[in-house]
């Protein structure tokens, strides 16, 4: 069996799933057993910036230019960070801002991804009808194979 480097993409946002997901993919890197090394990118996709309206005459500053976007940064990432540092994968950590499926499908697509790892929040029935579930909706128009990791 052929086992090249895989890229694997990882969607982040803080939350026990995410965190889990974030594990499953540091597994799936370390598991490689070719020379070559599999790389990370881990994915944080925040919300459009709010648009100003009449009434706004500053608009707010965007999360990731404020005071406590450091300390945000390093509790989101910390269990990736952790993970690919204890076992030497390479990681790259990238925030985008827009809609999460939109954003983990294009990067997929531009960057050849493998595997794009996400959690699922196992919504019941009425919420996901409501808001839709973007592990579903990232699995079924995804360019590359997804790994859905329950919580």
């Amino acid at each position: 069996m052929l086992n090249l480097s895989k890229k694997i993409l990882v969607a982040i946002d803080g939350s026990p799933q995410s965190d889990k997901a974030a594990e499953e993919a540091v597994r799936m890197a370390t598991d490689n057993r070719s020379p070559f090394k599999s790389r990370i990118y881990a994915m944080l996709i925040l919300p459009n910036a709010p648009t100003a309206t009449y009434t706004d005459f500053v608009p707010s500053t965007p999360v990731t230019e404020t005071a406590t976007w450091d300390e945000l940064r390093q509790r989101i990432f910390y269990v990736i960070e952790k993970c690919a540092s204890e076992n030497e994968v390479p990681l790259e950590m990238i925030v985008e801002y827009g809609e999460p499926v939109d954003k983990l499908l294009e990067f997929a697509k531009r960057e050849e991804v493998d595997v794009i790892v996400i959690g699922s929040s196992g919504k019941g029935f009425i919420q996901r009808r409501l808001k839709g579930s973007v592990s579903h909706k990232v699995a079924t128009s995804a360019p590359c194979s997804v790994y859905i990791v329950r919580g």
